[in-house]
């Protein structure tokens, strides 16, 4: 039987997803355990191994922007691309509170909404409350009025419009070409270029990443999928499925340009199950999502690894529960997880995904901090002198204004 247009795009999108999930539990890439190794113990070996999806993520676009396949303008218009990276509305406050309280969140649920997929698959039952609560402040946050009513009303006046100033993207090579005067695609390849080439550079410069066979293909293979949705919803096919939807009287959840991004789809789920299983509320997204547990899945099958976990106490339950919601509110905020703004819209160029990108590894390295001190410190490290000596330990703050001595 012949598949759909929309049936071939989610039939991409989950076999993608599926070796990505297959190779990141075989590989252990995590983007909270890139923050941790390099917080904790000096070893930058699995951040670089994120920098390199990202840079792989980069060249892929352009050479699908180069030869045609996708419109160069990709993720700038609302109505063809979800989220719309390269928006010319800069919200920087979304980009960084988001960022900020979904590295908290993912610090507390043992890992970001990717790496919480994974470990459903290899059996952790923890990860399933994580997704949970993940679920539940994303839907919060897209579902009702809980942002307009929490977030936009104070947010929305600091927003940096740069249509006003005859900008019509927020992406590096329109900013720049903008600024120079500069020639709009020559800027746009020029900046691409060097910018993946200084992330590779940075990478590959380590030994411990260019020395780990592991990394390297974890994040290729990250950054390459990343490409392939993006040509799979923004390519032929991807015109195809926006110009079915057009004729159909219920068009399947977000048909626009996208890749893949792991925290909007769970508010997606508890819409589709609130619905009664409505089937044209299933997203890409939530088909990518269950890709990712697949194949997680299937290499904890045949290496042996699938192992249930649970809980180890009541703290360590409230601490996920925790987690999943923040990183549900902060997601959807920052428009985006370490999968969805650290490598997908980092790919687009948009300056509003790299800001979200240092914030949450911000939150998660603070977080750290914070846990580190209470837990050395017991008694006598409340959460603000924990909190002013990680941050003089991030040289973020004078080293004169910490509280307590360092600690390796």
């Amino acid at each position: 039987m012949e598949l759909s247009v929309s049936q071939q795009v989610f039939a991409w999108g989950f076999g993608m997803a599926a070796v990505m999930g297959a190779v990141v539990n075989r590989t252990n890439f995590c983007t909270m355990g890139a923050v941790s190794d390099w917080v904790n113990m000096n070893d930058t070996g699995r951040f670089r191994s994120w920098v390199f999806a990202m840079a792989v993520a980069i060249v892929g676009v352009l050479l699908l922007q180069a030869t045609g396949r996708v419109a160069v303008d990709l993720a700038v218009n609302g109505n063809e691309a979800f989220p719309p990276y390269r928006t010319p509305m800069f919200a920087w406050p979304r980009y960084v509170l988001g960022g900020l309280l979904f590295g908290i969140g993912m610090t507390l649920g043992s890992g970001c909404g990717n790496k919480t997929l994974i470990r459903i698959g290899g059996g952790n039952l923890k990860s399933l409350l994580v997704l949970a609560t993940m679920a539940v402040g994303a839907y919060l946050m897209m579902y009702t009025n809980f942002m307009g009513t929490l977030f936009l009303p104070w947010m929305k006046p600091l927003f940096i419009d740069l249509s006003a100033h005859g900008i019509d993207s927020q992406g590096l090579g329109q900013l720049l070409a903008s600024l120079s005067g500069g020639d709009l695609a020559m800027v746009r390849y020029v900046v691409g270029g060097l910018v993946a080439l200084g992330l590779l550079v940075w990478a590959f410069r380590s030994p411990d990443f260019r020395g780990r066979a592991d990394l390297v293909l974890g994040g290729g293979v990250v950054g390459l999928a990343v490409v392939g949705a993006w040509d799979v919803t923004a390519g032929p096919l991807g015109q195809s499925w926006l110009e079915e939807a057009e004729f159909m009287d219920q068009p399947p959840l977000h048909v626009a340009a996208q890749s893949y991004t792991f925290v909007s789809p769970t508010g997606d789920l508890l819409n589709w199950l609130h619905s009664g299983l409505a089937g044209h509320l299933i997203s890409f997204g939530m088909v990518a999502a269950a890709g990712v547990i697949v194949g997680s899945f299937l290499y904890a099958l045949l290496s042996r690894s699938f192992r249930i976990e649970w809980f180890a106490s009541f703290g360590d339950f409230l601490r996920h529960l925790a987690g999943g919601f923040l990183m549900g509110i902060g997601g959807v905020l920052g428009m985006g997880c370490t999968i969805g703004q650290g490598v997908t819209g980092v790919s687009t160029l948009a300056l509003g995904s790299f800001l979200t990108f240092a914030s949450i590894a911000l939150g998660a390295a603070l977080t750290m901090k914070v846990e580190l001190y209470r837990l050395v410190y017991e008694g006598e490290a409340g959460f603000l002198s924990a909190l002013v000596t990680g941050m003089a330990d991030l040289h973020l703050l004078p080293s004169g204004m910490r509280r307590f001595d360092p600690v390796s």
